[in-house]
């Protein structure tokens, strides 16, 4: 591989979220990485092949018994590129082995309950990679900004997601924790193409705009969704998505590791191999 299209460090280390500043992120910003945008999008190429691999390998073991999973999580503003994430990068492995969830405005059931409620029935089973587009920090991140409970309440909720999460590592789930952020004059440059395209009306809020204004209470709970839930069970990685190509990137490797460090081999035939193949060729 072409030394200006290597990573100068591992990307875990790159993005860690320990000691980040929200307000000093720089959105623009490709840390880590070596290269340019061709550069990133022809090592993106190579790497989703590794992806696909690893993933298919987990799917394999699942079908066998694996009760591990990758669990993806993505917060982020709007325009920050969740939803490219998804699509290509969670888009170049076999669906059969993905269990994606999108968590917008609780419903009138999902009201009624805890909030990890709605978030405990998405979860990954065993061999699959589940992801979730916002998540579960939608209740110290919206509800916080948007006083749509009291303090005293969302402020518990840091504490009970680190145990939630705690659980979850604990019963065999790899948690990707992936803080995104993009710049207010990217996403206004986004959104206008939303509004240029009409193929692409369905995804524009007018609700967009109005909470361009909460930027600053943003990034307060943003700050302190990273203080108080990094772990060294379940890190938070700080993305800036100005540029999607290294978002998607940046993403990939991430979900690489995760894998790669369940060291799954294929799962081996539980079938005698030869005498299924006298059996064929008889057939």
């Amino acid at each position: 591989m072409a030394k200006e299209t290597s990573w100068a460090k591992p990307v875990s280390k790159a993005l860690r979220a320990a000691g980040v500043r929200v307000s000093a992120i720089e959105t623009a910003a490709t840390p880590g990485f070596k290269g340019d945008k061709k550069a990133g999008e022809r090592l993106l190429a190579e790497r989703t092949a590794v992806l696909s691999d690893l993933q298919e390998r987990l799917y394999a073991n699942g079908r066998h018994g694996e009760t591990r999973s990758v669990l993806l999580v993505l917060q982020g503003m709007d325009t920050a590129g969740k939803g490219g994430i998804v699509r290509h990068v969670i888009g170049s492995v076999d669906p059969q082995g993905v269990q994606l969830a999108a968590f917008g405005v609780p419903t009138p059931e999902e009201k009624k309950h805890h909030f990890l409620w709605r978030i405990r029935k998405q979860l990954p089973r065993g061999g699959r990679i589940g992801v979730f587009d916002r998540s579960h920090y939608e209740d110290v991140l919206v509800v916080r900004v948007h006083d749509l409970v009291p303090p005293e309440v969302w402020g518990k909720r840091y504490d009970e997601i680190n145990k939630f999460e705690r659980k979850l590592v604990d019963d065999g789930t790899v948690i990707v924790k992936v803080a995104m952020f993009v710049s207010l004059d990217e996403q206004k440059k986004r959104l206008m193409q939303r509004l240029e395209r009409p193929d692409k009306y369905w995804k524009y809020s007018v609700n967009d705009v109005t909470e361009r204004g909460y930027w600053p209470a943003y990034q307060e709970a943003y700050q302190a969704m990273l203080d108080r839930t990094d772990t060294d069970y379940a890190p938070w990685h700080v993305l800036p998505c100005d540029h999607k190509w290294y978002a998607r990137l940046a993403v990939t490797e991430l979900l690489i590791d995760a894998l790669g460090g369940l060291k799954l081999e294929w799962p081996p035939a539980t079938f005698d191999i030869e005498e299924q193949k006298r059996l064929l060729a008889k057939a």
